[in-house]
């Protein structure tokens, strides 16, 4: 799936003050393209990802998935085209502490009622190379472990598009590596539209082009 952001406005109120996060920001993000996102902390990054997710509402500008206005959609019509078409992986594992590896990534399949849930999640946690872990608990799992369970969770689904916000953030170098391994070889495999926002440059790098986000806008970095 394709995106296309044309003058894309948000700010926020603080007190008698308006922030303006983006302003007029404009993007084209070919399908299948991998792209990372980088610019300083506060410069809007996770506010352009919720956007991006539908989570957050622009306040003036279009979004098009796929030629598709997501301005038009009502409430309902968005959150169905969020969960059939878009997924997110967060910094945070947000596992559900008292469910299996196994189950908290066949639970998404179960919420969207598509077929063979448990048959589904275990291929996505083999495929993250966790065949040993299917049913241990987070509290049984290393970081790493831990995100590659979120990362099938997000991939199980088969989204269209990926959306990732510093998804080794809470890993140390090593770690960090080997599970980004494993995130790049299966959003190619399966060739998902990838935006990935990170402040580290070497990550930034093994993507295949680079936007920075500052004064509101994104420019090619």
């Amino acid at each position: 799936m394709s995106l296309l952001l044309r003058n894309v406005r948000k700010s926020f109120q603080q007190g008698e003050t308006q922030i303006h996060v983006l302003q007029n920001l404009n993007a084209n993000i070919e399908g299948g393209e991998i792209v990372s996102v980088v610019g300083p902390s506060g410069s809007g990054k996770s506010t352009l990802l919720s956007i991006l997710a539908g989570l957050e509402r622009c306040d003036d500008g279009e979004i098009f998935v796929d030629k598709v206005n997501l301005a038009l959609f009502s409430e309902t019509e968005l959150t169905t085209f969020r969960a059939q078409n878009i997924a997110i992986v967060f910094q945070q594992y947000h596992l559900i502490s008292h469910l299996t590896a196994l189950e908290n990534v066949a639970l998404a399949l179960e919420i969207l009622k598509m077929d063979q849930p448990q048959k589904r999640a275990e291929a996505a946690l083999n495929e993250m190379g966790l065949s040993h872990r299917l049913h241990h608990f987070p509290r049984q799992l290393s970081g790493g472990e831990s995100q590659r369970v979120a990362i099938a969770r997000a991939l199980v689904v088969q989204p269209k598009i990926l959306l990732a916000d510093e998804p080794s953030g809470n890993l140390d170098t090593n770690t960090g590596e080997k599970v980004m391994d494993v995130f790049f070889d299966v959003v190619k495999k399966h060739k998902i539209t990838t935006i990935l926002v990170t402040h580290s440059e070497v990550l930034a790098k093994r993507c295949g082009r680079t936007l920075r986000l500052e004064d509101g806008q994104l420019r090619d970095f």
